[in-house]
């Protein structure tokens, strides 16, 4: 927005809060003064999108020079419309917006316009100490979908494949000594198929080897079918205690409608997987995150996931390291000085650094001699763990940085093996 006096044009900083819902949005302008220039009530539509995209440019938005814009999530059609050209969009955490209506008024009032207003102001006095949205690439924020989606499928599925363990224990522990030395055991095709073939004990034991064989082959088990069916037989036939006839069959049941579910997670986690094994390798930093030990197709698309492919994103490898969670924070006041492990951080990004750091031990000679010495300096194993993921996320950022490999001799040049 320009005004004009007598003898020059002086354009008017403008700054935009919008109190997002689910259904409409409240808009809130003003200017460098602190003075409302605008507002407005729009729905969460394209009509809603078009009017406010309408009432930025109204207000001094270009393409050059956007208004920036303050909004309480960092996901949605909203933001996708917003986050175009150079716009600086903001996500304001909803809990630091409340911070910030008590400067406003100490009366514990709250209405969306009002929740608009301040986010505006939010901008306008302190957008310095905001981070706009990192502009990561169209193909980054897919791999960042998918990554994260798996992560979650595999998540839900730990957690059917729980609440089915501690149901079995309740009525067939049978099935579970049969399935233990299976790695994943209750997720495996080969545990659904007998359990749909017996959903009780009682029907299992009555299972002949054909059968067992089939429900194996069914699965996709080719090698050593019949060797397995003799010794499922043998554990389904065992001495194990029973309960009740009635209370047998309806728990048997409840088992069939909590296998279904299960086996959807199964399913869901498999076909995201192979997205992301179609999708991350097209990434042009794919190649980077691959060279380093410990880092394969799907951990290394969470990292990348989390820490985007905007190279601008953070000031130095410091700032990396604190957002993942790996470098400690000293708290002190007066004579008291601590130095602990950082609770503010990125969850995701920081559980993708345990198992980076845990898969390097035995993929790197100079990790694992990294990790061994921070053991005998007397850190525990999470600890050093962390300060291995910490040391490796900063060189991760190096790599990326200089567009370099990972270079095992330089990057551990302090361990004797890896200088041998």
């Amino acid at each position: 927005m320009t005004s004009a006096n007598t003898s020059t044009w002086e354009r008017t900083l403008i700054y935009c809060g919008i109190d997002w819902a689910e259904k409409t949005h409240d808009v809130a302008l003003v200017d460098d003064t602190g003075a409302v220039v605008a507002k407005r009530h729009i729905t969460d539509d394209a009509t809603g999108y078009k009017l406010l995209l309408e009432l930025l440019a109204e207000h001094g938005d270009t393409e050059e020079d956007p208004i920036p814009v303050a909004i309480e999530t960092s996901r949605g059609l909203l933001v996708a419309t917003l986050r175009t050209g150079k716009r600086k969009l903001y996500a304001i955490n909803p809990m630091a917006a409340a911070r910030y209506r008590d400067r406003h008024s100490v009366s514990r009032k709250k209405s969306d316009p009002g929740d608009a207003l301040v986010l505006a102001n939010i901008l306008r006095t302190d957008m310095h100490a905001h981070r706009p949205l990192p502009d990561d690439s169209e193909l980054g924020r897919a791999i960042a979908v998918l990554a994260r989606a798996q992560q979650d499928s595999l998540w839900n599925r730990q957690q059917l494949a729980n609440q089915l363990r501690s149901l079995l224990r309740e009525y067939y522990p049978g099935l579970l000594e049969a399935v233990a030395t299976w790695s994943n055991g209750l997720c495996r095709p080969e545990t659904r198929e007998v359990l749909k073939t017996a959903p009780t004990p009682t029907r299992a034991a009555r299972l002949t080897r054909s059968q067992l064989q089939a429900a194996l082959k069914r699965a996709g088990r080719k090698r050593g079918v019949e060797a397995e069916a003799d010794r499922l037989r043998d554990i389904l036939r065992g001495d194990w205690a029973h309960q009740p006839p009635l209370v047998e069959e309806a728990l048997g049941k409840q088992m069939l409608a909590l296998l279904l579910q299960l086996e959807a997670a199964c399913t869901a986690a498999d076909q995201l997987a192979e997205a992301v094994e179609d999708a991350f390798p097209q990434h042009p930093d794919a190649e980077i995150l691959l060279s380093f030990p410990g880092l394969g197709t799907q951990l290394g698309a969470r990292i990348l996931a989390e820490i985007g492919d905007d190279r601008t994103r953070f000031a130095d490898a410091r700032g990396l390291k604190a957002y993942a969670g790996s470098s400690p924070v000293t708290r002190a006041s007066g004579k008291k000085s601590s130095i602990t492990r950082r609770w503010v951080k990125n969850d995701r990004l920081n559980h993708a650094g345990y198992l980076w750091a845990f898969s390097a031990l035995r993929a790197s000679a100079g990790a694992n001699g990294h990790y061994r010495r921070r053991r005998e300096h007397g850190d525990w194993h999470a600890a050093a763990q962390r300060n291995l993921f910490n040391r490796m996320i900063g060189q991760l950022y190096h790599c990326l940085q200089h567009r370099a490999l990972f270079d095992e001799q330089t990057a551990f040049h302090d361990h004797p093996a890896v200088a041998a």
